[in-house]
């Protein structure tokens, strides 16, 4: 006789996956300068989000998901992405999107394999070509508990971090265009009649009564405060396959960085990832100095003023906090996000 009381454990032995790096940060970070140019070493697939693994590692972190499923699902996703995008399925052709075939070094080696042997023969040839997947995600490492668990030694977790004041601005305006808005597909919790981003589970209250750039100042100290207690926990086990990229220093100095990440994905850079760079302005004069995409003038982003030292760049955008009307508490935390960056990372003075 069956019993249906029985709750079974979810597992997936095996994997195809062999190796996979994922780029991860807060919005605005940067993570899309760093991600096209690992994308151009040898091996590496082309940058892909994947929403359905952050979606599952911030419920299992909110334990509302079992842990034995959380890691499978991982597992299981990871695998799946991978089959698909050497099958030529689940990829990105729209023209304009970072994430796009045309915006790859390599985009030729998509649309053969649309017209490729697939279905059995893709095990096989995953086995011979190596490749390395490449996840791009948003502010992941502090729930990322599973992504260890599930993947092990095949991952690489590389956290871009940057100055809160420059991600201010875009924090802010995706407060303003995303917060109650259907477009935004995230997990979020219910508090009292009002539904807030997961994110905000433990200060509810604080994140009601704020407005948007105390929102975006809050959020950010609140993510760095996850991030610096799951890299405590996973540094025995896992230190030696998370990396952290102050992108400041990236795009002044980016070689140490690459030679680095060389090393950990047993890869290298090809004949393309100078051209890559150049694209991406790195390494660059002025950290300020983007390159100049619809998406990131839609996030915020201006051009440098030529006349503005990097200091005062940075005290452009407190003043925005200010303008749009942070409180003392919000410039106060603001301030010490601040100098805990400068103090650890990089320091301004050094320019």
């Amino acid at each position: 006789m069956i019993n249906s009381n029985m709750k079974p454990t979810i597992v997936r032995k095996g994997h195809l996956a062999k190796k996979i790096v994922i780029v991860d940060g807060q919005p605005g970070c940067g993570k899309t300068v760093l991600s096209p140019i690992i994308s151009s070493m040898d091996r590496v697939e082309l940058l892909s989000y994947s929403f359905e693994i952050e979606f599952i590692c911030r419920l299992f972190h909110l334990q509302k998901i079992e842990q034995d499923a959380a890691v499978a699902m991982v597992k299981m996703l990871t695998d799946h992405k991978l089959y698909q995008t050497m099958m030529g399925r689940d990829t990105n052709f729209r023209y304009s999107d970072l994430s796009s075939v045309f915006y790859d070094s390599s985009p030729w080696r998509y649309f053969m394999r649309i017209f490729q042997e697939g279905d059995m023969a893709i095990p096989g040839r995953i086995n011979k070509q190596r490749p390395i997947l490449n996840l791009t995600t948003h502010d992941l490492l502090g729930f990322s508990e599973p992504i260890f668990r599930g993947l092990g030694e095949r991952v690489v977790l590389i956290e871009v971090i940057r100055h809160p004041l420059y991600m201010l601005i875009q924090q802010t305006l995706n407060f303003e265009r995303l917060l109650d808005n259907p477009r935004d597909i995230q997990v979020s919790i219910k508090y009292g009649k009002s539904q807030l981003p997961y994110f905000a589970n433990g200060w509810e209250e604080i994140f009601e009564k704020s407005n948007l750039v105390e929102k975006s100042i809050y959020s950010i100290a609140r993510c760095k405060e996850l991030t610096d207690l799951m890299r405590t926990k996973l540094k025995d086990n896992y230190g030696k396959q998370i990396i952290t990229i102050p992108f400041e220093s990236f795009v002044l100095k980016p070689w140490p960085y690459i030679r680095k990440i060389e090393t950990v994905l047993e890869s290298r850079i090809t004949h393309k990832t100078k051209k890559v760079m150049k694209k991406q302005k790195v390494p660059r004069k002025k950290i300020s100095d983007s390159i100049s995409l619809a998406i990131y003038k839609r996030c915020g982003w201006e051009p440098p003023e030529k006349n503005l030292t990097e200091q005062q760049e940075l005290d452009k955008r407190r003043q925005f906090a200010i303008d749009n009307g942070a409180s003392r508490d919000a410039l106060e935390t603001l301030d010490k996000l601040r100098n805990d960056y400068e103090k650890n990372y990089f320091s301004f003075e050094e320019i």
